[in-house]
């Protein structure tokens, strides 16, 4: 049984079609979240909405403006939509730099994944300006809490300075993320857990990662990642 467990786990994959979707392959699971936010609008956390039945292998929309959103209806091929894939594929340890001042902490970040979901702050204080304050227990969970919640990784932290990377235990599945603004839900973007690898239409390989954002709107300028862009009001 254990076998059969990794040989199906081996199969799961993503792959970025050429000016096109997302192919699903290996029956991943697909979910819909939604941020869960104070009531000063921070964003705290994620709720599971529902499971979304799937086959085995499936195509979701990359473009943004699918007519069967998530899944893909071939609108892409219409709006000639430009799919380049311009995003690092280097290691995210080549990319960290340390943010100073932790105390029993040691947080690295790779800014070139950042899509600003917005948990690296709240109202008073950004996570960077908490690091001197982490001598202090409290403070220090909670900087922990922010970066296990960040949806993209662009924070890691360890607890020394040799010690591995601590990661959250996140399902090995795809989410249809939903955020929530002053101006009321929006699309977010497909949220990969679990290490799922993706492979880009030209068969070169990204880094798998614990935690990947992939923009779901057709806008970002770091395809196939997220860079936020989905927050900016068309002009």
């Amino acid at each position: 049984m254990a076998a059969d467990d990794n040989n199906a786990k081996n199969a799961q994959k993503i792959v970025i079609q050429f000016d096109g979707s997302y192919l699903v392959e290996g029956g991943i699971p697909l979910v819909r979240k939604v941020q869960v936010v104070s009531e000063h609008g921070e964003p705290l956390s994620w709720r599971k909405e529902e499971v979304i039945p799937t086959e085995n292998s499936y195509i979701l929309c990359r473009c943004g403006q699918s007519s069967e959103m998530p899944f893909c209806s071939g609108t892409h091929n219409d709006i000639f939509f430009d799919g380049t894939e311009t995003a690092d594929t280097g290691t995210t340890a080549a990319r960290q730099e340390i943010i100073p001042g932790g105390q029993h902490i040691v947080v690295k970040r790779d800014r070139s994944l950042c899509m600003e979901s917005g948990f690296c702050a709240n109202r008073f204080k950004n996570l960077d300006a908490m690091l001197p304050e982490t001598g202090e227990s409290q403070v220090r969970a909670q900087v922990m809490a922010m970066i296990e919640r960040c949806p993209s990784g662009s924070y890691t932290y360890s607890v020394t300075a040799d010690g591995p990377e601590i990661e959250p235990d996140l399902p090995r599945q795809i989410a249809i993320t939903t955020e929530i603004t002053a101006d009321g839900p929006i699309q977010g973007p497909l949220w990969v857990t679990g290490g799922i690898p993706i492979e880009r239409s030209d068969g070169k390989p990204f880094e798998t990662r614990n935690r990947v954002t992939l923009c779901s709107c057709g806008k970002s300028k770091i395809k196939p990642l997220c860079d936020g862009t989905h927050r900016c009001k068309d002009e």
